[in-house]
């Protein structure tokens, strides 16, 4: 317990908001349709088929770009903010000196 003490609210929101983002990616790609009929046809289902539709492919793979883009900004955002949260509980160079 003592690493999530000393984590900000903000770090946690952030791993939080990283895991619901990257599950929802995975759930978008396993439910498009690929070059090789997507996960139904990996299970012998009909691969020549969408369930949401012919044209759900392209906005699926608009979403599915732009979910990617959000996830990598939100982890270059909590890279950020963990620097942030070391750098502020790291002792200073003059606490170090005024110890010894």
């Amino acid at each position: 317990m003592p690493l999530l003490a000393s984590a900000s609210t903000m770090s946690i929101v952030l791993n939080l908001t990283i895991i619901f983002v990257s599950l929802f990616l995975m759930f978008i790609v396993l439910i498009q349709r690929g070059k090789g009929g997507g996960l139904a046809g990996a299970f012998g289902g009909a691969g020549g088929s969408s369930a949401f539709g012919s044209r759900a492919g392209d906005a699926f793979t608009r979403f599915t770009l732009w979910l990617a883009g959000a996830w990598v900004l939100i982890i270059m955002i909590h890279v950020k903010v963990a620097q942030l949260d070391r750098d502020e509980g790291a002792p200073q160079p003059s606490a170090i000196v005024a110890q010894e």
